[in-house]
C-alpha cells in the first residue's frame, strides 16, 4: 500500500490550495472503512491530526483549522482530499494522509506534500 499525496505549493497569505491523496495497492473494501485523516508536520515537531472523516462521511477538525479546511472523499477511486482555505503561515508543513484512527503508530506513511505559505 501506498499513500501517495498531491497538490502541495508555495502559496501567499489568504490562497487556497486542495490536497489530494490516492491510496495505492488498497483494495475499495478496504479503504472504505477507514476513518481518514490528514496529519501535517513542521520540523521539530509531531506530526499532528489535523481532520478526519468516517466511513459516513462524518467530519472533525482541530481548533486550528476549523472553518479553514474541508476534508472529503471519494470511495470509489480511493482518494482523500483536504480543502485549505485562507492559508496562514502556521499552516506551512508536510501534509499526509492515513488513517484517522491509529495516529502516528498508521502504517504506510508517504511522502506527503509540502505547504508552504509565504508572508
Amino acid at each position: 500500500v501506498q499513500l501517495q499525496a498531491c497538490g502541495g505549493g508555495l502559496v501567499q497569505i489568504g490562497d487556497s490550495l486542495r490536497l489530494s491523496c490516492r491510496a495505492f495497492g488498497m483494495i475499495t473494501s478496504v479503504f472504505n472503512p477507514i476513518t481518514w485523516g490528514w496529519y501535517r508536520q513542521t520540523p521539530g515537531k509531531e506530526r499532528e491530526l489535523i481532520a478526519t472523516i468516517t466511513r459516513d462521511r462524518v467530519t472533525n477538525y482541530a481548533e486550528a483549522v476549523k472553518g479553514r479546511f474541508t476534508i472529503s472523499r471519494d470511495n470509489a477511486n480511493k482518494r482523500v482530499f483536504l480543502q485549505m482555505n485562507s492559508l496562514a503561515p502556521e499552516d506551512t508543513a508536510v501534509y499526509y494522509c492515513n488513517d484517522g484512527q491509529l495516529g502516528i503508530t498508521a502504517p504506510n506513511w508517504g511522502q506527503g506534500t509540502q505547504v508552504t505559505v509565504s508572508s
